[in-house]
């Protein structure tokens, strides 16, 4: 198995369910073909930098997972064909990943997450007290 990241716009006038549904069906193509998704992040409804189909919205969804070349080939046949998908965009990071890989970058990924929301946490922690101490210098004046 390779290791792939895809990220795919959709239509933002969707739905909920025609969103998961299309979800659900390029991650069964994945898992059906011996793959597994090692991270699907749902991005939400952002502004294009460009308009394309007429559309100045999408619905970003971004997905990292390992399979084999056919699979791609299946996905990327889906989504020409799909006129819900506006864009579409794989990109190959590794040539070969075993179960442990897997692992191991479902790991990485959880990680960087943690990290990523404690420094969140911090930073509005941080915006707090700035906010208190400001405060408190103009009731003292």
């Amino acid at each position: 198995m390779r290791h792939y990241e895809t990220t795919y716009i959709l239509r933002p006038n969707l739905g909920e369910e025609q969103f998961t549904e299309i979800i659900d069906r390029t991650n069964a193509i994945v898992t059906n073909d011996g793959g597994a998704i090692i991270c699907l992040d749902r991005l939400g409804v952002k502004r294009m930098a460009y308009e394309i189909n007429k559309e100045i919205q999408g619905c970003y969804v971004y997905m990292n997972y390992a399979a084999p070349g056919k699979t791609v080939d299946e996905i990327e046949r889906i989504f020409r064909i799909d006129d819900r998908a506006l864009r579409y965009l794989t990109v190959k990071l590794g040539d070969s990943m075993n179960a442990e890989a897997i692992e191991a970058e479902k790991q990485r990924i959880e990680e960087k997450a943690a990290a990523r929301a404690k420094a969140q946490s911090e930073d509005a922690e941080g915006d707090e007290f700035e906010g208190e101490a400001l405060e408190d210098e103009a009731t003292e004046e």
